[in-house]
């Protein structure tokens, strides 16, 4: 709270000078009292800064210890993505549910320092400068904190959100249901708010994202998150998802459905010193299973094939929980391919837009289309995105189903996939056959942002994630139902005891990884 007020403090010194501002720039420009284009300049770069941090945090980007414990050693191995051949801790460690606190406050720092507070300096210093034009910064950022924030609700469920601007209040946490109605009235006025701004370019030196400032796409990439969060609570809150996910189907600003929304770090993806340098990341034993299964083009980017001799040629995945006494044992299995080259870390894709609208049209939305086109749209958007060929024979595909999958050492971690769920879309299948084949092919195509995936897992219970062996939570977490969200950090009941009180109170249940979040139900898809 103190660093908190701190910025505060210097937002408005920085921008005291800036009350006067005036649109009339012709006025400005001779009259010495009015504002000068020098101090416009200023201001915009006292505003813009604050979007760096923002920008490297959502994913965070550097150093790769960082990203590992706020997305690689949650989301990524919750989701099946990835499991380390790394026995931490002895084995005892997130993998096998003992939930590591030191691990998992990681989500919520990120936030908290370099998210939460930059927006609200933002929104301060536009308020405080006087320039009504400064409003398109706040629904910026608005955007952007949306972004991170959503990830971080399903993550722990409660969050700060709506108080955090006001001194007093910010340390109290939001029910889910709260922050995500706040979530779409956050999209909601930045979508409207910035068609006016259509055109204008004072974004652009400060937007690391591929969009390169562009308001309109902006207002799509805006949109598209609003269907994404709409999607989420579509099991809780039938009603009020489909008048937000109408809301996007129907509105002017368009999806993001031939551009993925990218962000240029200027820092190699993490992931390539995790699994390159370091070793502590390889494939999970759900994307053997499936890609293998379904001859998917898409795996020779994704991973490399497996390093040892005995194996060469093939993709060998770990399973997740298991007993692993030493990293030599599963270290020469496949390690994450060109997927992860460059410095650049992606957001969203268009993929996932069109499974979006495939799942509404399902749920009969208004606006989506036909079910069949959006998955066949997907899965093409996909293909296209990582360079695989043959996707009009794959898409043809009404035979190939997972594999099975067989561990490379020891028979006792060997487990038979779930389900037959085939690649050719079945119109004539139930609602929720035709669900299972929409989030199959989500999941392959949002690789690797294991959180997302991870999220669509708990709502949908698709795709089939194996359970662990080795469950060492004492009880807390059940095995075949499998974590569903991480306990309140520590600094937090260090620091801000009597409101993390208050949002344990706000679960459904005890403050532990076995205790499901608001918007997952654990009922019927239907």
């Amino acid at each position: 709270m103190k660093k908190i007020f701190i910025k505060y403090s210097l937002a408005f010194l920085a921008v005291m000078s800036l009350s006067n501002c005036t649109d009339d720039f012709q006025d400005i420009n001779t009259d010495p009292n009015g504002i000068t284009e020098e101090s416009l300049t200023q201001m915009n770069n006292n505003v813009g800064n604050e979007f760096q941090p923002m920008f490297l945090n959502v994913f965070n980007a550097t150093p790769a210890w960082n990203y590992q414990l706020q997305q690689g050693l949650i989301g990524d191995v919750y989701s099946g993505y990835m499991t380390p051949p790394t026995p931490f801790a002895g084995n005892v460690n997130n993998m096998t549910y003992a939930l590591v606190d030191g691990w998992n406050g990681f989500p919520w720092s990120d936030a908290y320092e370099n998210v939460m507070p930059q927006t609200l300096n933002i929104k301060n210093a536009v308020e405080l400068s006087g320039d009504a034009n400064a409003i398109k910064f706040v629904h910026l950022a608005n955007i952007i904190k949306v972004t991170a924030m959503h990830r971080v609700s399903d993550i722990y469920g409660p969050i700060r959100y709506t108080k955090f601007d006001d001194f007093a209040t910010t340390g109290e946490y939001d029910s889910q249901e709260v922050a995500y109605q706040a979530f779409f009235d956050d999209l909601g006025a930045a979508i409207d708010g910035l068609e006016a701004y259509i055109g204008d370019v004072q974004f652009v030196p400060f937007d690391k994202s591929t969009l390169a400032g562009d308001i309109a796409k902006w207002r799509q990439f805006a949109n598209s998150m609003r269907l994404r969060i709409a999607m989420r609570i579509s099991k809780v809150n039938p009603a009020l998802a489909k008048t937000q996910g109408e809301l996007s189907l129907a509105s002017n600003a368009g999806l993001l459905e031939t551009e993925d929304m990218v962000v240029n770090t200027g820092f190699p993806h993490p992931i390539t010193v995790i699994s390159g340098s370091w070793g502590d990341i390889r494939m999970g034993a759900e994307m053997e299973s499936i890609l293998t299964g379904y001859n998917d083009g898409r795996i020779e980017t994704y991973f490399n094939p497996s390093a040892d001799a005995s194996l060469a040629g093939d993709y060998k995945g770990i399973r997740m929980g298991i007993d692993i006494e030493s990293k030599a044992q599963y270290l020469d299995h496949a390690s994450i391919g060109s997927v992860i080259d460059g410095e650049t870390i992606t957001w969203m894709t268009a993929s996932e837009v069109h499974f979006l609208k495939a799942e509404a049209a399902l749920r009969g939305w208004a606006g989506a289309g036909s079910a069949q086109a959006n998955y066949e749209a997907g899965v093409t958007a996909s293909f296209t995105q990582h360079g695989a060929s043959g996707v009009s024979d794959y898409l043809a595909d009404n035979t190939s189903t997972p594999n099975d999958f067989v561990d490379a050492l020891f028979p006792v971690n060997d487990i038979p996939y779930g389900s037959d769920v085939k690649i050719a879309y079945n119109p004539g299948g139930t609602n929720e056959e035709q669900l299972e084949q929409i989030i199959t092919q989500k999941w392959i195509a949002m690789f690797p942002d294991g959180q997302e995936a991870w999220s669509e897992f708990r709502r949908t219970g698709y795709p089939r994630i194996f359970p662990v062996v080795v469950n060492n939570s004492g009880g807390t977490i059940d095995t075949n139902i499998q974590i569903r969200r991480i306990n309140f950090v520590q600094n937090e009941l260090n620091t801000n005891s009597a409101n993390v009180q208050t949002a344990v109170g706000l679960l459904n249940g005890p403050d532990n990884g076995g205790t499901r979040l608001w918007w997952d139900t654990g009922g019927p898809n239907f």
